[in-house]
């Protein structure tokens, strides 16, 4: 990336706002106030750098080139120590968190005014080439007419099973045709973002049919709707839903009244399962080893819990628990030839993590975090704690991380062994070249087409893509 001249925060910030004003942001930094980050922003930097970010006796804010780099880590250190011989002055003394979330604001406020401009990008109906660094490809459509689209897996004859999230779950035959709902399977807590969520093959379906369903289970407690997220695997038979069996369902009292961060995706692994469940706008639960929110769990195949767990040893643990502190992973494949189990999850405002799950892992949330608070006030001043795991890269601004997969294929050589990564606000799939277990490279590969709820590698190389919407659709990417 070539970069030009850093944008800086001006000495006449100081000036016009004194040092009582940096002591009340300080202190809002360690708790004993609230205050959002568009605030700090207006009243330590607009007077230099222009109200909406776009300069004035300071350079703008808006990039796209930047001296010392855009990203929001390059953009805290240069707040936070400034940059000897010029005017810029560092702002340690807002604290750290403050500091954290003005690189976020810029962030995104650089990312909107990018993207302002209409989009000259001609749209699916076009069948445009899409030139990519390594491949061009055209988007078909495979069928439209699905509400809130959210999961898609093969049967072996060629035909799909899709899921919706209103509690659905659909065959998509050969020739693209939907077939009318499957008859009888489970209620779902179809609210905010629960519903019916994953659908997944057992690895062994020729012989044993067995399909797999992750959904947004809903109960009564304390004479309240509650939900949390469960899996049940059946058979289908003439159109119906049949041979139900529970893989996972917890205890009533760990249900929660909210209506967010449910998960939930489903991997297979000779003979085990591993799951995510989000947890459940509770941060404090994915620290809780007793809690099973907020976490990514194992299991076998038919539900029984392995007596080699991580916590198996821990009398107060969640028996099922394989790692800890995530908030809401809403991607989880495994790599086909590493065999590492990678993880993609919702950040808060800024901080979409992408993570590499490993055995009794604690990823940190909510004590460490890229992001920040929606309503624009510091969350955390840890990006990285002592015995937690870092992220293996972070998105600032979020992307709202969705679908992951590997692709393995021929239709795309080149983009082998890649992870190609969903974002349902950014309405993106991102293309990340893997060096063992490092990211070396990458790439925004599909965009402004709505937004991905799923990425999908097909049996015959072609990457699909499910548009979460009232009136989603199924894409298909084909190489030129």
């Amino acid at each position: 990336m070539r970069l030009l001249s850093l944008p800086v925060f001006c000495r006449t910030a100081w000036i016009a706002v004194g040092a009582s004003a940096i002591g009340s942001f300080a202190q809002s930094a360690t708790g004993k106030g609230k205050v959002k980050v568009e605030e700090v922003y207006q009243q330590n930097c607009a007077s230099c750098h222009g109200a909406k970010l776009e300069g004035g006796s300071g350079s703008a804010l808006l990039g796209p080139e930047w001296k010392h780099g855009g990203d929001a880590d390059s953009l805290f250190k240069v707040i936070r120590d400034g940059v000897k011989d010029t005017p810029m002055i560092g702002w340690n003394s807002l604290g750290e968190s403050t500091l954290r979330a003005l690189a976020i604001y810029i962030r995104e406020e650089a990312y909107a005014a990018a993207h302002a401009k209409p989009s000259t990008r001609k749209t699916t109906e076009d069948n445009a080439p899409v030139v990519t660094k390594e491949h061009t490809y055209r988007v078909e459509t495979v069928v439209t007419g699905l509400e809130n689209p959210w999961s898609l897996a093969w049967l072996p004859d060629g035909r799909r099973l899709v899921t919706e999230r209103p509690g659905r779950l659909r065959i998509l035959d050969t020739k693209n045709k939907l077939s009318e709902r499957i008859r009888g399977t489970p209620e779902v807590f179809a609210r905010g973002q629960g519903g019916l969520l994953d659908v997944a093959i057992h690895p062994d379906y020729s012989r044993n049919g067995w399909i797999y369903l992750a959904y947004s289970d809903p109960r009564r407690l304390d004479g309240e709707d509650v939900s949390l997220t469960a899996i049940v695997r059946g058979r289908i038979k003439d159109g119906a839903w049949t041979e139900q069996q529970d893989i996972f369902r917890a205890p009533l009292k760990f249900y929660q009244t909210t209506r967010h961060h449910f998960g939930c995706r489903i991997v297979f692994e000779d003979g085990y399962l591993f799951f995510s469940m989000g947890e459940r706008g509770r941060s404090d639960h994915a620290q809780d080893l007793t809690r099973p929110n907020g976490k990514i769990h194992r299991i076998f195949d038919d539900g029984r819990v392995p007596k080699d767990n991580p916590f198996s040893n821990r009398k107060d643990a969640y028996p099922t628990l394989w790692c800890y502190g995530n908030r809401n992973p809403q991607g989880l494949v495994r790599h086909p030839v590493t065999g590492d189990l990678w993880e993609t999850e919702h950040g808060p405002r800024g901080g979409d993590e992408l993570n590499l799950i490993l055995r009794g892992a604690n990823y940190g949330w909510p004590k460490a975090s890229y992001g920040m608070n929606y309503d624009g006030s510091p969350l955390t001043p840890n990006t990285s704690l002592p015995g937690m795991k870092d992220p293996i890269i972070y998105w600032t601004p979020s992307i709202a991380a969705s679908g992951l997969a590997v692709y393995e294929g021929d239709a795309f050589p080149k983009w082998r062994d890649n992870l190609l990564a969903g974002g349902l606000a950014k309405q993106e799939i991102h293309r990340l070249v893997l060096d063992g277990r490092k990211v070396v490279q990458r790439e925004v590969i599909f965009s402004n087409r709505g937004r991905v709820r799923d990425v999908r590698v097909g049996p015959d190389g072609l990457v699909y893509v499910l548009i979460d919407d009232k009136n989603g659709k199924i894409l298909r990417l084909r190489p030129e």
